[in-house]
């Protein structure tokens, strides 16, 4: 059997390999803030989530539409899904707490802990089962429809009866009936374990029954070389049977350890939706679209981190920019610029891996990678300067970029003067816009954003954030062009109480 429940026809591959960027996404997108979320403080959900999330980006549009089902339906049937989550980690608890492994290299010990396994599955999978059997009308979705029917299918009362009598079978007895035959030199070959009797007879059936003839054998009590040779024996009777019960046991252990691992993050997804609903803030399921279409489009697009960290709903930002691929960002210091970054960035990860995302709507084109350039603040262990620095991370990406992928910058390039740091964001921008890369810039380099602007490119949008006469942020972006002040005095006025100082005053 199998889950199936993350891809249509493969499993969820819990290590495989992250991005070569992941802990710059981590840093730079907040995304122990989701993950934590998502966890609820469980180290295994936390896992399952980060790997879901950050190795989204190689999913396939189809994939994105098949999980989307399956989340819908979690969300619509929460307790039951719980439920099944809940019977698989007592089936790997049960399995590590009562179970210590397959020590043995003899059949015999090989068969022994192999019942012993079987015997702790064989209550979890009836369980499940009677899930199956009550509410599998209830699901919609393609995967969960077929995992219930599988369930329902090869988990049947006969099939569960049957196993339980034969572990009751070969549990019980303590003598075993092996048939061997002579080869080659006398050798005995072919051994085959034989199923024993039914049932013991009576002492009427043995007095008056025909008998068939047999011969007989005994050791003698101090034989050890017989025992040893009698035991051998006994051994390869028991090695096709102690193999075929444990790979069963294997196979049934991969199929809970399994479910349990493609649950996880549905589970998660639900105590991300939990915890989003209690701030009000909206979610809703993205649109993918196939992968170079040059999509964006977005209403009340959130930074569901921001939300996640202050408790409440958060002011959102619409967007239509179908057909573009540059946006260059400016305006006012804390007007919302970098939040309406990562919160762009949060989608695209939470769309490719099949989640909702923290919108009224969303849509865009599938991405093959996504990159973050954001300013670091000044570290004593760098080696040498923030600009060098700058410049070799945006190497390293270069490095590993392909096209038809997602950057964000975030203050790029802000570590030298206005001209070098402009020119540079220029040249960078328009060799990536060369090879298809999708490219977000927050800036306050007036000279590369005008500079863009007078060119009037088709595919390029310029956003602003927001500043009232008074001062006031609105934390909203809208189409504009960019201003050459970033309107620090503001702030200085509201964190000092008064005007700065010009230069030379004293």
């Amino acid at each position: 059997m199998k889950a199936h429940l993350m891809y249509r026809d493969a499993d969820f591959q819990l290590e495989r390999k992250l991005p070569s960027n992941e802990d710059s996404l981590v840093r730079d997108l907040e995304l122990n803030t989701l993950f934590g979320a998502m966890s609820c403080g469980d180290k295994f959900l936390f896992k399952v989530a980060k790997q879901a999330v950050l190795s989204g980006l190689e999913d396939s549009h189809e994939t994105i539409l098949y999980r989307q089902a399956a989340l819908k339906d979690c969300l619509r049937n929460e307790v039951i899904v719980k439920t099944i989550y809940d019977l698989a980690v007592e089936g790997i608890e049960t399995k590590q707490t009562s179970w210590l492994g397959v020590f043995s290299r003899s059949p015999g010990g090989i068969l022994y802990e192999a019942l012993k396994l079987l015997d702790l599955f064989v209550g979890v999978l009836g369980k499940l089962r009677r899930v199956a059997d009550e509410h599998a009308a209830q699901f919609k979705s393609e995967a969960f429809t077929v995992l219930l029917r599988t369930l329902k299918a090869e988990l049947s009362d006969d099939y569960l009866a049957s196993v339980k009598d034969y572990l009751k079978e070969l549990r019980s007895r303590e003598d075993i009936l092996v048939s061997a035959e002579l080869g080659t030199g006398n050798e005995i070959v072919k051994h085959i374990l034989r199923k024993p009797f039914c049932k013991e007879p009576g002492w009427f059936q043995r007095i008056f029954s025909r008998r068939t003839p047999a011969y007989t054998y005994r050791l003698a009590e101090r034989d050890e070389a017989g025992a040893r040779a009698l035991d051998e024996l006994r051994n390869r009777g028991l090695n096709l049977v102690a193999n075929a019960l444990a790979q069963s046991a294997d196979h049934l252990l991969n199929f809970v350890v399994m479910l349990r691992t493609e649950l996880a993050f549905y589970v998660g997804c639900v105590n991300l939706h939990r915890r989003l609903a209690h701030s009000a803030t909206p979610v809703c399921f993205p649109i993918p679209n196939p992968m170079g279409d040059s999509r964006l489009s977005c209403a009340g697009l959130r930074d569901v981190c921001l939300a996640l960290t202050i408790g409440q709903n958060i002011v959102g930002n619409d967007l239509r920019a179908d057909g573009k691929r540059l946006f260059i960002i400016t305006g006012a210091n804390q007007g919302g610029k970098s939040t309406f970054l990562r919160g762009v960035g949060l989608a695209q990860l939470m769309m490719q891996c099949g989640m909702f995302a923290t919108a009224e709507s969303f849509g865009a084109d599938i991405c093959r990678s996504l990159f973050t350039h954001y300013k670091r603040e000044e570290d004593v262990t760098m080696k040498s300067g923030k600009f060098d620095e700058e410049l070799a991370r945006m190497s390293d990406i270069v490095a590993a970029l392909k096209p038809d992928s997602i950057l964000l910058f975030n203050e790029s390039f802000a570590a030298t003067n206005e001209r070098e740091g402009s020119e540079i964001a220029r040249q960078i921008v328009h060799a990536l816009l060369e090879t298809r890369v999708k490219v977000f810039f927050v800036t306050h380099l007036y000279e590369f954003a005008h500079g863009l602007f007078e060119q009037k490119m088709d595919s390029a949008l310029f956003l602003r954030a927001e500043r009232q006469a008074d001062g006031r942020r609105t934390f909203k972006l809208f189409p504009g062009e960019p201003l050459q002040t970033s309107f620090g005095a503001d702030l200085y006025q509201e964190i000092f109480g008064g005007a700065p100082e010009k230069a030379g005053e004293g």
